[in-house]
């Protein structure tokens, strides 16, 4: 049951804060993705040689040094620092003022799959193969996938409700989801709350590869020609709060989160099932008492694969019926890549944009209509469109799904 059926309170987002394969901040991503360009490309890292696959969506000029510094880079983690910054752009972006009131109150959600694995894949690296006898003395504090909350509570003294999930590809969808909840109960008066990921260390691709989910080309969602998803990095954050404070501070909201609906498949470790998705999207519109009729666009999970496109495909036509047909669908991993624990909050700035902007971002690098994936998925050009409200798709191996739905604030 979720708190909607006690609570009055409406939320919004006033501010947002991304870190990309477009780069660092939120208009460069925007404007990535509203004109269907795609941040896919060969990767530059030194992970490159030994795996089958060499494209992904990789923030490769990134310089930790220009963002984060250095007496701090040692106790963080790249997941972490890209926490951060889309933290400050979030906070910076809202016209926050941080009053000691709130500080003791705020809420800080982040959600990430893998948090800072590679300081622990480079520290095995060296217990097995080089015969060191210790690790990296701050591996655990670098590792922990709470480290991205913890390092934005700490830079901005938040000292209110904090944690990570981590639910794999649903992890930042179910963070926003759980701080949407808090803000409307009146938990907390705002929140921050997002995703985290940094996918690109060897050992993390190799599992990637043996699971033969990844292009060797490109990421083309519902696309008769989709091999597999492309991996991608980044983070997205989100300034929640209520409509009345924003009202009275004098902050305009980009848009309102009206609703979040979760499930789980209870079906198998990594094949979808269309029942949970359905019931998720289902719980999201009960959640926000919007209409079936009143979302107008779509951005899917859309991960590329055989299997996920089809499912998802056949879940919002079980959801929607006939209105299916009038719904506009987008994947745009097809352009910022999946970046996992982190895609949820991406994809959460890209629908509320486009509320606001009136331009649904495209399914980029689409060739043939799958048969199977027979919904409008906006193909390689972006649309100008103003609709109403929107849901954002995330659904994660292990069965759990997270959708969220959000409203366009006139």
């Amino acid at each position: 049951m979720s708190p909607s059926l006690t609570s009055t309170n409406r939320v919004v987002v006033t501010g947002t804060g991304v870190v990309s394969a477009f780069g660092k901040g939120t208009d460069a991503f925007w404007r990535g993705i509203s004109t269907g360009t795609s941040a896919i490309r060969p990767l530059t890292g030194t992970y490159v040689a030994p795996i089958r696959f060499n494209n992904g969506a990789e923030y490769a000029d990134y310089v930790p040094e220009e963002h984060i510094d250095a007496k701090d880079l040692s106790f963080m983690e790249r997941f972490a620092q890209f926490a951060l910054i889309a933290a400050r752009e979030a906070i910076a972006s809202s016209g926050l003022e941080l009053t000691p009131e709130l500080r003791e109150s705020a809420a800080v959600i982040a959600g990430s799959c893998l948090g800072g694995r590679p300081i622990e894949e480079s520290g095995y690296y060296e217990l097995f193969h080089n015969g060191r006898t210790r690790v990296h003395p701050f591996t655990i504090p670098l590792s922990m996938s709470n480290a991205g909350a913890s390092h934005i509570c700490m830079a901005f003294g938040l000292e209110g409700p904090s944690y990570a999930i981590s639910t794999a590809c649903a992890s930042a969808t179910h963070a926003i989801g759980q701080a949407f909840w808090m803000v409307r109960s009146g938990a907390a008066p705002i929140a921050i709350t997002g995703g985290s990921e940094a996918p690109f260390f060897l050992g993390n691709l190799k599992a990637w590869e043996a699971m033969r989910v990844i292009s060797k080309d490109t990421c083309r969602p519902f696309s008769l020609e989709r091999s597999g998803l492309v991996l991608g990095e980044g983070a997205a954050m989100l300034v929640l709060e209520t409509l009345d404070s924003a009202l009275a501070r004098g902050a305009r909201p980009i848009a309102e989160i009206v609703g979040f609906g979760m499930s789980a498949d209870a079906c198998h470790i990594t094949q979808p099932a269309a029942t949970g998705a359905v019931r998720a999207m289902r719980g999201a519109l009960r959640d926000s008492r919007l209409a079936p009729e009143q979302i107008g666009y779509i951005n899917a999970h859309g991960t590329a694969t055989e299997a996920n496109d089809r499912i998802e495909t056949a879940a919002i036509r079980e959801t929607f019926g006939a209105h299916a047909d009038k719904l506009a669908i987008s994947s745009t991993k097809s352009m910022h890549g999946h970046a996992l624990g982190a895609a949820g909050a991406l994809e959460a700035v890209a629908s509320i944009l486009s509320l606001r902007c009136g331009t649904l971002p495209p399914t980029a690098n689409y060739l043939t209509a799958d048969p199977n994936c027979d919904l409008d998925v906006i193909p390689n050009e972006p649309r100008k469109a103003h609709v109403e409200a929107c849901l954002s798709n995330s659904f994660a191996f292990g069965g759990l799904n997270a959708v969220l739905a959000f409203k366009a604030y006139a």
